[in-house]
C-alpha cells in the first residue's frame, strides 16, 4: 500500500487527509474510497479537467501522462508543472502529496 497525503482544501478537505492506496489505483479512486471528494464532471473518463490535482511530492513516480491528458491539462485552472488529472494518474509505490486546486473551470463558470 502507498500513502497519499492530501493538503487541506477549504471545501473538499478542510482538515487535509492521509490514506493508503493500492499501486495501480488512480488517485481519484483512492481519494473517493477514503471519503475525500475530488470533483469529476466527466465521471472519470478523461474528458474534462475538474479532477485536476497538483502533486507536491511523488510526481516523478507516476507514469507519464498520455497526450489526451496533457491536452486537457492545458485548459486546467492553475496549471503547474506537476499537475495531473487524478482520474488518469495511477499510484506507484512512492508516497504522494497532493493539493486540490482552489478552483476548477466548472466552478469558475458557475460563478458567472
Amino acid at each position: 500500500m502507498t500513502k497519499i497525503r492530501v493538503l487541506p482544501h477549504p471545501e473538499s478537505c478542510p482538515e487535509g487527509a492521509e490514506f493508503e492506496a493500492e499501486p495501480g489505483e488512480t488517485i481519484i479512486a483512492a481519494a473517493m474510497r477514503n471519503h475525500v471528494h475530488i470533483e469529476h464532471a466527466c465521471e472519470m473518463s478523461c474528458a474534462c479537467t475538474t479532477c485536476h490535482v497538483v502533486l507536491r511530492a511523488g510526481f516523478d513516480s507516476l507514469e507519464a501522462a498520455e497526450e489526451k491528458e496533457e491536452d486537457l491539462l492545458d485548459k486546467a485552472w492553475g496549471l503547474e508543472p506537476t499537475s495531473r488529472l487524478s482520474c488518469q494518474a495511477k499510484v506507484s509505490d512512492t508516497e504522494l502529496v497532493i493539493e486540490i486546486p482552489k478552483y476548477t473551470i466548472n466552478l469558475e463558470k458557475e460563478r458567472h
